[in-house]
């Protein structure tokens, strides 16, 4: 197997309040499932930033009030964001930010937030999907979940068809 050059996709999906958002990232220009040959993406790690959206070197937050914010990558559309034994969860994360005045100022990682895998995570459908969901609407106004994923392609194999059927819906 021939190694390509990595390269990266990035997308961004905005959270407007306390809501469920979703934003498709379209990989048909890399992914091509044939029946002679297919190329599959290969993604080695991801990395996220949630900030706001006029100020990006804050973060979102509530005055007087714990938010909590959750993301996920998954390579099926949802309704809502699903815990890591979904198989078609890529990756996620859970990020809280307290400003009561009793704790002061506080923020916490609740899930792995970025993520490197040690042979990179294998896929093979036409989108993925970047979904948010916060439980309370940010003082400072709207905010982005990015994301960047460092990437290959490669031509499918006999062993990378069957990794891909166990790791994924």
């Amino acid at each position: 197997m021939a190694k390509s050059d990595a390269f990266f996709i990035r997308a961004k999906v905005e959270q407007t309040a306390a809501a469920y958002v979703s934003q498709t990232i379209d990989l048909g220009s890399f992914v091509n499932i044939g029946p002679k040959s297919s190329t599959l993406l290969r993604v080695h790690s991801v990395s996220i930033q949630i900030a706001d959206e006029s100020e990006p070197f804050k973060g979102p937050y509530t005055n007087g009030a714990t938010l909590n914010i959750g993301w996920d990558l998954t390579t099926q559309e949802q309704t809502a964001l699903v815990p890591l034994s979904n198989k078609s969860v890529v990756a996620s994360g859970r990020y809280m930010v307290s400003d009561q005045t009793v704790i002061d100022f506080d923020s916490a990682h609740k899930d792995l937030m970025p993520q490197t895998w040690a042979n990179g995570y294998l896929i093979g459908v036409d989108s993925l999907y970047l979904n948010s969901q916060a439980d309370a609407t940010s003082t400072n106004g709207d905010y982005f979940v990015s994301i960047v994923l460092e990437c290959t392609t490669e031509t499918a194999t006999q062993a990378s068809s069957t990794a891909l059927a166990l790791s994924q819906q």
